[in-house]
């Protein structure tokens, strides 16, 4: 039988406050989804003026890094590299970059997705929460 780490709350609690960190001291409205290996909603945190669809994205894009552990910016660079039946893909939704996945000694633990600016801020605000617990 394998052993496997799991994120408990008190991890969330960190990867969220960095990340609202990192969002506020930039003056970027945004949502924040943090969700376990399986893709399921562990937090939601929409700051203040952040655009109610990214209430949506955010945790679509978690889920999908979580799912293909890996991060959502890979998808949507197959799609732009002219592989569009990708699309189709089932269950994957969030196929845009701000999904990053919490990856500690090899195990994907679960995702950070962020919405609500532009994409490779969205990821630059996911990467610093994951840092917060070391990841």
């Amino acid at each position: 039988m394998q052993s496997k780490q799991i994120l408990t709350l008190d991890d969330v609690k960190k990867i969220a406050a960095a990340a609202e960190t990192e969002a506020s001291l930039n003056k970027w409205a945004v949502t924040i989804a943090i969700v376990d290996d399986g893709g399921h909603l562990l937090w939601l945190q929409r700051m203040d003026g952040a655009a109610p669809i990214s209430s949506h994205i955010a945790p679509a894009k978690a889920n999908t890094a979580a799912l293909g552990r890996r991060e959502s910016k890979v998808y949507e660079d197959i799609i732009n590299n002219g592989r569009f039946s990708f699309m189709t893909v089932p269950v994957l939704e969030g196929l845009l970059e701000g999904g990053v996945p919490i990856i500690v000694n090899g195990q994907c633990l679960g995702a950070v997705g962020v919405s609500g600016v532009k994409s490779n801020e969205d990821a630059q605000i996911a990467k610093v929460g994951i840092a917060a617990i070391g990841a």
